[in-house]
């Protein structure tokens, strides 16, 4: 029976992709098994504020073992914009496709579009916080392709790729992406956990 862990987010789309990637591990549960309806808390200037933040109040609130991500689209010739603002960057409330749309209007006769994805995650256990990294590379495409995945996915071509993530299947994205691989450095971290558990 594998332990109980609570993806501290409200994004159907981010529990399916943790959920995928943690059922070895874990019984992942969504925070709707909590009752929760307000909104968590997201005021820190960088993605790892802003993750540790939400880990800290499901932790706090429930006394659960949690795990909160905190995910954004960083774009060189934009200044690392939308950043932290990936989510609300064209404003309130949350709107994948207006997010996209302002994204390439502000990119409209840019020659650069190098960008990258990052994921930091926050895993709380017992009162402690860790955190973890993923990023991947890749650039932004003239034109949405694509009906997988989503936020900025249909947009977001990954290097030495030549689809988007949205025309990607989850688990063609799970192999590179930016969640995958720092769910791969917490996933290191719990066989160690382990593996010192058992010695």
């Amino acid at each position: 029976m594998h332990p109980v862990l609570y993806l501290a987010t409200q994004n159907k789309h981010k529990v399916e992709e943790l959920s995928s990637l943690l059922q070895n591990h874990f019984t992942v549960r969504d925070l709707s098994t909590l009752k929760l309806t307000e909104e968590i808390p997201e005021t820190g200037s960088t993605l790892a504020e802003n993750s540790l933040q939400k880990a800290q109040y499901i932790a706090e609130k429930y006394q659960v073992t949690c795990l909160a991500d905190d995910s954004g689209l960083e774009v060189d010739s934009l200044g690392g914009a939308p950043g932290v603002y990936s989510a609300r960057y064209a404003g309130e409330p949350k709107n994948d496709q207006a997010n996209l749309k302002l994204l390439l209007q502000n990119l409209q006769g840019k020659d650069a579009r190098n960008a990258r994805f990052v994921t930091v995650l926050t895993y709380h256990h017992q009162g402690v916080y860790h955190q973890f990294e993923g990023e991947i590379k890749g650039e932004i495409v003239e034109a949405p392709r694509g009906n997988q995945g989503f936020g900025y996915d249909p947009v977001f071509q990954p290097e030495k790729e030549n689809r988007t993530f949205a025309e990607m299947s989850l688990s063609e994205k799970n192999q590179i992406a930016h969640r995958a691989r720092a769910l791969e450095k917490f996933k290191i971290f719990l066989d160690e956990i382990q593996k010192c558990a058992d010695e």
